[in-house]
């Protein structure tokens, strides 16, 4: 096993890294930007090295000084976590050749599915199910030409990269060109290249994926699926596993296909395989994801899986403890990412000072968090602050302990997203698992229209535990006889109201 670690990222997922190598007496070491000094996964390391501006290509994603920092420090080897570098084949092969172990798959494997026409072209080659679609980059004149053999609508996606960058959804030949430079230009920011390629848009799918795992001596398995389908603009909101759509035969003949494509692929760690499925229940490849995911925790909770204790394990040379016949998934588990903007503002994003900070705890309940009191949010990067997990024996009890969560979880000094989850959670289609991946879109389209009421006795009680933070002094939560003192009557007003507008109450 690896004596040190260097972990080539922030916020949530380094301190996730940062536990589990604290947990393997593995030295960690983090590496911050200038306007990360004084982020939560800088303190909590065993070592922490400054390696550039807040411009991520000029830090975080700066292959050279990664490397550099990782000798400098003496690291053994790399975890990339996700976002940043973490699909970079040419930072798995700076690795390699550094004498650096990258804790992933090998550089070859992220190329084909890094790569989602290359994933494709791999997937279809395999007998995998895909979705109709061109299996290569196209220039305009192409695109023209297959979408109109594919049929529209289809859906215009980056070849290099996710998230929702360089994605549009094209419903006319009219509306191609125009899509067609949007999407190339995007994708160009986002990932260095502007290459795109055309898929039939399925209307209204789910999103369903599987983990899978695989070590460097040839054993491959899956791990059960996770639903995500409720997203907005493709990037993911709410996760849970297993899916309440899946019945055991579904799982197994997707975790098969699952473990049939990273196998074209010689692929080894942790990665994601990621479907479409229509209403029919047919399922469609849709990428793969040559890394650890954001909601890999309700997989650990439903199998009792460490994923990053064995992506370690496995980097270091390690065989899976185990076969496929010992995965067994059990509860249920949900999962929130909580995001630093305002839903009520189109999600603009919601950078500031945390100036209160109450956070949920209790039997099932798990905070993945790279956030504390005090600190201030940066612009520069991604908003997501932290992930929220419960796990319970049940779909429906998972739900009310989750809703029971978020009810003690607040952010003061800036907008954050819990609000929109309490929304989501009390929709009767959530409560039935009757979601797609435009569930969200009809969720925020109705409110927007008035058609759905704000649930007020679970929001009151959501910001009671922080009217007194907003009305007393530091230090001072109320009188030592549990009266609100007069003095801070005025105060607990005007903070109740700066609460309620934090929390979208428009009607409170």
């Amino acid at each position: 096993m690896f004596k040190k670690l260097l972990i080539a990222n922030r916020g949530e997922i380094a301190l996730r890294v940062i536990r589990a190598c604290r947990e393997m007496s593995i030295t960690s070491v983090a590496v911050f930007s200038d306007v990360d000094r004084t982020a939560l996964h800088v303190g909590k390391a065993d070592e922490a090295y400054h390696v550039g501006p807040a411009n991520a290509s000029e830090s975080y994603l700066n292959i050279e000084k990664i490397i550099a920092t990782a000798k400098r420090c003496g690291a053994e080897a790399i975890h990339p976590g996700y976002g940043f570098l973490s699909e970079n084949p040419k930072f798995a092969r700076a690795c390699e050749e550094a004498a650096i172990k990258f804790v992933g798959p090998k550089p070859s494997a992220m190329e084909i599915m890094g790569s989602k026409t290359r994933a494709r072209q791999a997937a279809m080659a395999a007998g995998v199910p895909c979705v109709p679609g061109t299996a290569r980059g196209l220039t305009l004149a192409e695109a023209e030409i297959e979408g109109a053999k594919i049929g529209f609508p289809v859906m215009i996606k980056a070849a290099a990269g996710g998230g929702g960058k360089g994605m549009r959804v094209v419903r006319t030949a009219a509306e191609l060109p125009s899509a067609f430079e949007t999407a190339g230009s995007e994708a160009q920011r986002a990932f260095g290249s502007g290459e795109v390629y055309l898929e039939k848009l399925i209307e209204n799918p789910r999103h369903i994926e599987i983990q899978v795992l695989g070590d460097e001596h040839g054993n491959l398995v899956y791990l059960g699926e996770r639903e995500c389908s409720v997203q907005r603009r493709h990037q993911k909101v709410i996760e849970e596993a297993p899916s309440s759509f899946l019945d055991s035969e579904m799982r197994r003949r997707m975790g098969e296909v699952a473990v049939r494509a990273a196998k074209s692929a010689g692929y080894t760690n942790a990665g994601t395989v990621e479907f479409l499925v229509d209403s029919e229940r047919n399922f469609y490849f849709l990428e793969m994801n040559t890394r650890l995911q954001v909601e890999h925790p309700v997989t650990e909770i439903t199998t009792g899986v460490d994923l990053v204790h064995l992506q370690l394990r496995i980097a270091s040379g390690e065989a899976l403890p185990f076969q496929q016949h010992d995965i067994v998934m059990r509860g249920h588990a949900i999962e929130c990412r909580i995001y630093a903007e305002d839903p009520d503002n189109n999600f603009f994003p919601s950078p500031g000072k945390i100036t209160r900070l109450l956070q949920p705890s209790g039997p099932g309940v798990r905070e993945d968090s790279g956030i504390y009191e005090g600190w201030t949010v940066p612009l520069d990067y991604d908003p997501m602050l932290a992930k929220l997990i419960v796990y319970a024996s049940d779909r429906p009890s998972a739900i009310a302990r989750m809703k029971r969560a978020l009810n003690e979880y607040f952010i003061g000094g800036i907008q954050t997203n819990l609000g929109l989850f309490r929304r989501i959670l009390d929709h009767p289609d959530f409560i039935a698992g009757r979601i797609d991946t435009g569930f969200l879109d009809r969720l925020l389209s109705a409110k927007e229209n008035g058609a759905v009421p704000v649930n007020g006795l679970s929001e009151i009680a959501a910001l009671s535990a922080a009217l007194f933070s907003a009305a007393a002094p530091s230090g001072n939560h109320g009188s030592s006889n549990g009266v609100m003192p007069s003095k801070a009557k005025g105060a607990a007003s005007s903070g109740w109201k700066r609460v309620a507008r934090a929390e979208g109450l428009r009607n409170l």
